[in-house]
């Protein structure tokens, strides 16, 4: 007896489903099947893919900002130095501001400013660069290249008084205010010589009297310091004939020792006359102010003797 061929055994009754059977069980699409993409979406597609491998880099920093990195601060977010007082340095609108307005324009901000973020976090304070930072502003532009780090009041003010006095052109009663500022910072300093910041002004630090240390880093003699130092005690009207060069510096120093008062009556005196002491008269004020005698007719008999 023979078998029948194997393809004998698939029932008779039950026969075997057609393509078109396929296709009606899966909602009359095919299973493998996939919509053609249009155009419009291909291009969709193309640029999608484009702008996420060439994405830009972010503009703001990200929060909190790396300790040393470089990034760029939105201005609305950078605040000028104000560490215990206001800046010591002024910010002139003057010729030299118009060429860095320009270069900014041009070439953007070349050097990066130096900035730490602000005890509230609420933006961050300029450290070194608030001239740049000004003249950015003045320039349009809303971001500024900055080395973000975290530092203490003392470290700040003394890298802030550092980076502004390598000017070409600074007023006295800037370097006054300054060096007075980083005096105070350093001596505060001293008083922690077992903490980090010691560290920060190099070795030796006990051994130095801080006003040496001003000295020596500014580059001037400790008495040239001292006197500029001095120039604070002189009245804001005295201070700016001292800036403007209507009143010497030497004798200016000198005037320095004379009350509030005594200050006031000379200057009405001065504009009165139309005159400014000399070394000589300036050290007999003193001498009068030190003895209690600087009145008004005082001042005029010392003025008006040869000196």
């Amino acid at each position: 007896k023979c078998r029948p061929p194997k393809a004998d055994k698939t029932a008779p009754d039950k026969p075997k489903p057609s393509k078109r059977d396929k296709v009606s069980r899966s909602d009359g699409k095919a299973p493998d099947a996939k919509e053609p993409i249009k155009p419009a979406q291909d291009t969709a597609l193309k640029e999608t893919a484009a702008v996420e491998q060439t994405a830009p880099e972010p503009t703001t920093p990200p929060r909190p900002v790396e300790e040393g990195k470089l990034v760029y601060l939105k201005l609305s977010e950078v605040h000028p130095f104000h560490t215990f007082r206001p800046h010591p340095f002024k910010v002139r609108d003057d010729a030299k501001m118009q060429e860095i307005v320009a270069s900014i324009r041009v070439n953007g901000v070349m050097v990066p400013g130096l900035a730490r973020p602000e005890k509230d976090g609420n933006g961050y304070e300029i450290v070194a660069g608030h001239r740049r930072c000004h003249a950015s502003q003045r320039a349009g532009v809303e971001t500024m290249p900055c080395i973000v780090r975290d530092m203490d009041d003392d470290t700040a003010i003394i890298l802030m008084v550092d980076s502004n006095c390598q000017r070409e052109h600074i007023l006295p009663s800037e370097k006054a205010k300054a060096y007075q500022m980083k005096l105070e910072a350093i001596k505060r300093k001293s008083g922690r010589p077992s903490k980090i910041n010691s560290g920060q002004l190099g070795p030796n630090f006990d051994e130095r009297r801080s006003n040496q240390i001003v000295a020596d880093e500014a580059g001037e003699s400790v008495k040239q310091v001292q006197r500029f130092i001095r120039l604070n005690k002189l009245t804001p009207e005295l201070m700016k004939m001292v800036d403007d060069g209507k009143l010497k510096t030497t004798p200016a120093v000198e005037l320095s020792y004379l009350t509030p008062e005594e200050q006031e009556d000379f200057l009405s005196y001065m504009e009165s006359e139309g005159c400014t002491p000399s070394l000589s008269q300036a050290q007999k004020l003193k001498e009068a102010s030190k003895e209690s005698v600087l009145t008004p007719e005082k001042i005029q008999h010392i003025m008006a003797a040869k000196p």
